[in-house]
C-alpha cells in the first residue's frame, strides 16, 4: 500500500512542476493579439515623424535659399535641382558654403528645386521630397512640398 501512495505523490509533483502546452499558447497569442494593435500605431508615428523631419529640411532649405538670394539681388539660384549646387560653393565674398552636401530629407533622398516655379504662384522656389515610397510626383502624391501649406 506504501508504494502506491509514494507513485501518486511522485506524479503529483511532478505535474505541477511546469506550464501546459496550453498555457503556453494562450500566452502566446495574448502576446501576438497585443503586437497587432502596437505595431501599427508605431508605424504611423514614424511616418508621421518622417513627414515632420523631412518638412524641417525643406524650411531650412528655404531659410538657407534666402540667405543665398539676400547675397544676390534677390535672386535664387535658377533652374532644377542641379542649381542647388551653388549652395555647396563658397560664396563670391570668400564666405563658408551654406551646405556641405545636397539636403536630404527623412529617407536620405536628395530635395527636389525649381525656380521660378510652375508649381506655385508665389515668387519663391519649389521644393519637395519624394516622401515614403521615394517616388518624384512632383510634389503630389505622398510628396512633402513647400506650397500646399504656404501661408505667405
Amino acid at each position: 500500500m506504501m508504494r502506491t501512495y509514494e507513485r501518486r505523490n511522485l506524479v503529483a509533483q511532478h505535474d505541477r512542476g511546469g506550464f501546459t502546452l496550453l498555457e503556453i499558447l494562450i500566452v502566446l497569442a495574448i502576446i501576438g493579439v497585443i503586437a497587432a494593435m502596437a505595431v501599427p500605431r508605431l508605424l504611423g508615428q514614424q511616418r508621421s515623424a518622417n513627414v515632420k523631419i523631412s518638412k524641417q529640411a525643406i524650411h531650412s532649405l528655404e531659410q538657407n535659399l534666402d540667405i543665398y538670394a539676400t547675397g544676390n539681388n534677390g535672386e535664387y539660384p535658377q533652374g532644377g535641382q542641379e542649381a542647388l549646387a551653388v549652395l555647396l560653393e563658397m560664396g563670391a565674398d570668400g564666405s563658408e558654403p551654406l551646405y556641405d552636401k545636397v539636403p536630404a530629407d527623412a529617407w536620405n533622398e536628395a530635395l527636389f528645386y525649381e525656380y521660378p516655379s510652375t508649381k506655385t504662384t508665389s515668387n519663391r522656389p519649389a521644393i519637395w521630397s519624394a516622401g515614403q515610397n521615394r517616388q518624384n510626383e512632383n510634389g503630389s502624391g505622398d510628396d512633402i512640398n513647400n506650397w500646399d501649406d504656404q501661408t505667405q
